[in-house]
């Protein structure tokens, strides 16, 4: 398969509330849901849900969504994420990336909606079908350019 490279990645969509994630198959070819993570106040649990995760998928990397507003600038929640995948990548021993994920989550609130699901009733999936959408993007973006896409989450401690 030339364009990508293989293995399982994760795509993780963060919000305030919950965490969407999503994996690919081994050839990345196709994102899918995984679960919705509730979010933790001091990001311990949720970091190690993620972790586990990414463990029993025997993923090779994570792409967390990065929330910039639409003229390309930071907000609250592009600190939020970054924070969060800082962590995620201070805990895993596999490489974090952040992903421009501008207007994810309105396309997977539009998506759910033309199938018919209401808001209320795709609360619990939303997040995750966000992180399908990030992580697709994240795919499609390397198999076109043969680059990963996103910019790599140094780690900040050395184990």
């Amino acid at each position: 398969m030339s364009g990508i490279r293989p293995g399982v990645r994760l795509g993780i969509d963060v919000g305030k509330a919950r965490i969407g994630v999503a994996r690919c198959d081994f050839h990345g070819m196709l994102a899918t849901p995984v679960e919705t993570v509730p979010r933790d106040g001091d990001g311990s649990a949720d970091v190690a849900r993620i972790s586990a995760i990414a463990a029993e998928q025997d993923a090779v990397e994570v792409v967390v969504g990065l929330p910039l507003s639409l003229s390309g600038g930071s907000t609250p929640s592009t600190d939020d994420a970054v924070g969060f995948a800082q962590r995620l990548a201070d805990a895993l021993e596999i490489p974090v990336r952040l992903v421009d994920e501008r207007l994810s989550t309105v396309t997977a609130q539009s998506a759910l909606r033309s199938s018919g699901r209401t808001q209320k009733g795709s609360r619990k999936i939303i997040d995750q079908v966000a992180a399908v959408i990030i992580l697709q993007h994240a795919l499609d973006a390397e198999r076109a350019s043969t680059v990963p896409a996103g910019t790599p989450v140094r780690k900040t401690t050395e184990s």
